[in-house]
């Protein structure tokens, strides 16, 4: 059985990204990344729709309540409604994912 390596890109390597890209400090780097990080979280808690030209789009959906069932004891539950966060990506990177 062969093991899968998971690599995950960090804050840490966009800031190195930035940094080695642009020749600014590490701490220029992270603010640039935070703010970034902050300007999409407020979209998204205010209710917007975060669009990135080439790279795809984040929705905030609500999603009502329901009566949900526990599958190992099948008792039903109602699970109350909520925001949910859906990601699209867009054509293109979805060709460059898929090495096209």
């Amino acid at each position: 059985m062969s093991e899968e390596v998971i690599n995950t890109l960090t804050r840490s390597d966009l800031v190195n990204a930035i940094t080695d890209e642009f020749q600014v400090t590490k701490y220029n780097a992270s603010e640039i990344v935070e703010d970034i990080l902050e300007e999409i979280e407020s979209a998204l808690v205010a209710g917007e729709s975060v669009k990135i030209a080439g790279f795809g789009t984040f929705t905030v959906r609500q999603k009502k309540e329901r009566v949900g069932r526990n599958p190992k004891t099948l008792e039903e539950a109602v699970i109350t409604s909520r925001k949910s966060l859906s990601f699209r990506a867009s054509p293109l990177l979805k060709k460059v994912v898929n090495g096209k």
